[in-house]
């Protein structure tokens, strides 16, 4: 299932007032189950309010819930009630693997790191918990 949000294209989230962005994804922003409804807001606010609709998925929630992953996030896949995630930390770094977990929304760093895109990726396909 996803949910589109109204966000800033300079960041953040249109609170439930729509009044003003917020940093980070959270309850007090606004949701919608549907693109249409989004988009109908959307176009309703004021020019200086300009939003972009999103959607977020179960797969694209690294990018907007978990706020101390850091780095460019290549491939998601969900395993229960985590969020299993390639995450290069700063361009040209290593890669590690990263696990997110929903419930909590800790987030742990593989202590391995993988020098190129082969081996992270066998690593990733066979990760489990």
């Amino acid at each position: 299932m996803a949910i589109f949000a109204l966000q800033s294209p300079a960041g953040g989230f249109l609170d439930e007032d729509l009044k003003r962005f917020n940093k980070s994804f959270d309850d007090w922003c606004v949701q919608f189950e549907n693109y249409e409804d989004a988009v109908a807001i959307a176009q309703e606010l004021p020019k200086k309010l300009y939003a972009e609709v999103v959607e977020i998925t179960p797969l694209s929630y690294p990018k907007y819930f978990f706020h101390t992953l850091q780095g460019n996030i290549h491939a998601t896949r969900q395993i229960e009630n985590k969020i299993i995630c390639i995450v290069e930390p700063y361009m040209g770094s290593n890669y590690r693997i990263a696990v997110c977990d929903l419930e909590t929304k800790h987030v742990s760093i593989s202590k391995t790191s993988y020098k190129n895109v082969l081996s992270v990726e066998g690593a990733f396909a066979n990760f489990s918990l």
